[in-house]
């Protein structure tokens, strides 16, 4: 038996919710080394049908589906997504170093996994650490569990989770959070099923504008679903004649009611950026074209909701972070990536 050949091994994923698949991970894991560090994704994210547990839910339900006696050999630690793959990475590395009790590079690290599809290609990325493939458990799927759920279909969970999941899933389905989700993904479902007699999947292109000024964001709260009531940038979708630029311009005026003339805009502008991460959007592949403007240290402009906004404020900068489960899509990244509201431990080194 290889038992502990590492100084620990690593298991990466959502476990959304956990499931029998999981569980062989990580069983496989505690025979290769004496501690298992699971690395949590999608933290800090708001709740929707994709990601509808927290962080915190979630490491409950892992150290709950794991016999009492290893328990204690698990190391959970939460890490938000980062569409930056060489950033994520590195976040990965130390958070495995610091817990593991080795060096970056140095330890006798095992990755264990198995590719399901594109999306595991995480498991190539580390170089320096052993990937153990292992095998997956036949017809268990995450997406397929949250669809028994927002469903109202329990029996089509047994047998797929840990007991110790279907009780904690029947006890979440008790709380105020399950009504609202599902109504989500009864959107996204109707949403999907009108594209789905394209002939190709569809590609939608949107439009956001991202307003700094004197310190703070101009942000809207979303008035429909996906994401009723959570915080966004202004945007949306592209029209048919329209130049990103004055589809940015159009969007902002639209849901914010912002007055200021074109030409200040033009000279606010102080830079753009696509995202495109295959995972960016629940409604499906969406890439969407960001404009940066500044207004400096002026008096905040007046500002008024219409339009697909239920709210529309100037949100302070310093107060962003606490706010991070509260966006829609990554609209929290998006802002990240403007204002530089996250820094590695690399960037505080250097500091």
């Amino acid at each position: 038996m290889d038992t502990h050949r590492f100084d620990a091994a690593v298991v990466i994923g959502r476990f959304q919710p956990v499931h029998n698949g999981h569980l062989a991970l990580l069983q496989r894991a505690l025979t290769l080394a004496p501690r298992c560090v699971v690395v949590l994704g999608s933290a800090g994210q708001a709740r929707t049908p994709k990601n509808p547990f927290t962080a915190d839910e979630r490491a409950a339900m892992v150290r709950l589906a794991m016999p009492e006696t290893d328990r204690a050999r698990l190391d959970i630690v939460p890490l938000r997504d980062c569409y930056d793959a060489e950033r994520w990475q590195r976040q990965v590395q130390r958070a495995v170093a610091r817990l593991s009790g080795t060096g970056i590079g140095t330890g006798r690290i095992a990755l264990v996994g198995h590719f399901k599809d594109a999306s595991s290609e995480y498991l190539r990325a580390f170089d320096g650490w052993t990937l153990v493939e292992a095998d997956p458990v036949a017809g268990v799927d995450g997406t397929a569990l949250r669809d028994a759920l927002f469903a109202g279909a329990p029996e089509r969970l047994a047998g797929h989770a840990p007991v110790s999941t279907l009780q904690f899933l029947q006890a979440w389905s008790a709380s105020p959070h399950l009504a609202p989700l599902q109504q989500e993904w009864r959107h996204l479902r109707a949403y999907r099923q009108a594209w789905a007699a394209a002939p190709y999947p569809p590609v939608f292109v949107t439009v956001d504008a991202v307003v700094g000024c004197a310190g703070h964001v101009l942000l809207i709260r979303r008035a429909h679903a996906p994401g009723r009531g959570l915080y966004a940038v202004p945007g949306g979708f592209i029209e048919a004649r329209e130049t990103t630029w004055q589809s940015a311009l159009r969007e902002l005026e639209e849901e914010t009611h912002l007055a200021l003339p074109v030409e200040q805009l033009k000279q606010a502008l102080r830079g753009q950026a696509v995202f495109d991460h295959p995972d960016r959007s629940q409604r499906g592949r969406t890439i969407t074209h960001a404009f940066h403007f500044e207004l400096g240290p002026r008096a905040l402009p007046e500002v008024r909701a219409d339009d697909d906004a239920q709210s529309v404020e100037w949100v302070p900068l310093a107060s962003l972070c606490a706010l991070e489960d509260r966006f829609h899509d990554d609209h929290f990244h998006m802002l990240d990536h403007f204002f530089g509201l996250t820094r590695d431990d690399d960037d505080e080194a250097a500091a």
